[in-house]
């Protein structure tokens, strides 16, 4: 792996029980450095688990205490019950109780702005949709409308997936129902432009949970009906919106050391699926693995190769 740079970040994408996979590459990444991941990073962006891991990034948490409390609490936290058995005849599946519960334990009371006022600082970046205003809020510790929200109140806000979870406050929910479902580009401005690093100085790694595989066959398509499109249309708006923040970032930040990791999995795994822990915790490895021999996503370097020459 090449020696980071002066300053390192960290932008994490969101994918519910999948963060597995971050959190265990994480930990690999700390054994080879020998250092904590709270100690390597001084700004984390996540959207919705990538929240949880960045807020814990933020708390002081290791990679391998996160990995270990994923494991535990997915259970938990994706717990059967008769709203999740009856959906979609109720609101939401899931209760936010065992996710504010693990959170408040693990993290504490503690506000955004207090990871701006410990020393040394840490940036931490959570996106969150607000459903009344019709935008993406970036809840930063730096910025005083943000400063006394409680991290616990910004990491369920920005989970709260759709019919997964209830809406935060009557408003907040994921912030990946926008553009930023992976925030590599919210991270990359922020280095630039808030906190003003150089970014021939910096390394920004950006931590994928997993590429779906390609399962619609050619023709397939020619006899859905209305309802059968709504998952390939959501997967290509999903997929077209990471792949642009990746675009971004290496169109208008090409002195940034900018390393994209991401697997792709052999099957289709859902986000809120604990019975699938060990399956990516073997994905998790092979995540960390790439990470350590710079095995950057092939996705990224498409993106490079394909780049539209500049107009003369």
């Amino acid at each position: 792996m090449k020696p980071f740079r002066r300053h390192v970040a960290v932008s994490i994408d969101g994918g519910g029980i999948r963060g597995v996979m971050v959190t265990r590459a994480l930990a690999m990444l700390e054994d080879h450095l020998g250092k904590s991941v709270h100690d390597i990073f001084r700004l984390a962006t996540g959207t919705s688990t990538g929240s949880i891991i960045s807020a814990g990034i933020g708390a002081g948490l290791t990679g391998a205490q996160m990995y270990e409390l994923y494991c535990e609490l997915g259970g938990t936290v994706f717990r059967k019950t008769w709203r999740s058995l009856f959906w979609p005849l109720t609101r939401y599946r899931y209760s936010h109780k065992p996710l504010a519960s693990a959170l408040k334990q693990y993290i504490g009371e503690i506000t955004m702005g207090d990871f701006w006022s410990k020393d040394p600082r840490t940036d931490v970046v959570i996106t969150v949709f607000d459903l009344v205003d019709k935008r993406t809020r970036f809840v930063k510790p730096w910025k005083d409308e943000y400063a006394g929200w409680p991290v616990v109140k910004a990491v369920l806000a920005s989970s709260s997936i759709p019919t997964y979870f209830p809406t935060v406050e009557g408003r907040y929910v994921d912030g990946g129902v926008g553009s930023y479902a992976n925030p590599c580009y919210l991270a990359a401005y922020e280095i630039r432009f808030c906190l003003e690093w150089d970014s021939v100085e910096t390394t920004l790694i950006s931590l994928g949970t997993g590429r779906e595989p390609h399962t619609l066959r050619q023709g397939e398509a020619d006899n859905f009906w209305a309802w059968n499109w709504i998952s390939p249309i959501l997967g290509a708006f999903l997929q077209s919106a990471d792949d642009q923040q990746v675009h971004l970032v290496k169109t208008f930040f090409e002195k940034l050391d900018f390393r994209r990791f991401q697997v792709d999995l052999r099957e289709p795994i859902k986000s809120d699926d604990p019975r699938e822990i060990p399956k990516l915790s073997k994905y998790g490895e092979e995540l960390g693995r790439k990470i350590l021999n710079d095995e950057t996503d092939r996705q990224a370097l498409e993106v490079k190769a394909t780049r539209a020459p500049r107009a003369l």
